[in-house]
């Protein structure tokens, strides 16, 4: 059984007077100690499953589970706690506060969660050199290169040490050599036995550092390739 379990999702949205179906009966399992990449073209539904999985949206019909919790159960309030407590995001784009250093943005979950400031800016550090941006902690975002604030994203991330990472398109805005370093730190999240990670992307450069390939098309998954049977463009 996989640590993310998706079950029978059917995903509708309204278009004047009728609906029109974005997931056709999703079935996928995300293990733990591996990374996961959803790939397919643009409008295929990557990204209506990724939000349906960490239940920001809820679907027409169809469970997901994670780690024994059914999200698609809980209320708005108690899927906003369970995202806190279980899962890290990190978005094509890096939203980090402008006003606040590598370290403060680091420890924003964990002040959202109440932590005190000292504490979370102190766990933010530990978290930042671990992702190798010890030297960097009191820059701001406009003193970092891509590469470097990619890597703060993935510290905030981290910083609460969820079992699940979900990353949307973390390497589109990174050149070759920063996408590869980027990849390299998810690669090491993922091999930690009780954690999973998720990449939704459409950078085949990276292809040869998932454990397992989901492929969709047109809502439905398409076909699924275990390790060793990836390759990059």
């Amino acid at each position: 059984m996989g640590l993310v379990q998706t079950r029978n999702i059917v995903k509708d949205f309204p278009a004047g007077e009728t609906n029109v179906r974005v997931l056709h009966d999703v079935t996928v399992d995300v293990n733990a100690g591996e990374l996961t990449m959803l790939v397919g073209p643009s409008g295929c539904g990557k990204t209506t499953l990724l939000s349906i999985m960490t239940g920001i949206l809820t679907p027409s019909s169809g469970e997901v589970i994670i780690d024994g919790t059914n999200l698609t159960a809980l209320r708005d309030r108690e899927k906003v706690l369970f995202r806190r407590e279980r899962l890290g995001f990190v978005f094509q784009q890096f939203n980090l506060l402008p006003a606040l250093t590598a370290a403060e943005n680091a420890a924003v979950p964990l002040i959202a969660a109440g932590v005190p400031f000292e504490d979370a800016v102190a766990r933010a550090e530990a978290m930042l050199r671990d992702v190798g941006m010890g030297p960097h902690t009191a820059k701001k975002p406009n003193q970092l290169s891509g590469g470097q604030q990619q890597r703060v994203a993935f510290a905030r991330a981290l910083v609460h040490r969820p079992r699940v990472l979900v990353c949307d398109e973390p390497t589109s805005a990174l050149d070759a050599t920063s996408g590869q370093q980027v990849m390299e730190i998810l690669r090491a999240v993922a091999l930690q036995p009780d954690c999973a990670v998720i990449v939704v992307t459409h950078d085949n450069r990276i292809y040869h550092f998932a454990d397992r390939m989901i492929h969709m098309a047109d809502g439905r998954i398409e076909r699924t390739e275990a390790r060793g049977e990836i390759h990059d463009a």
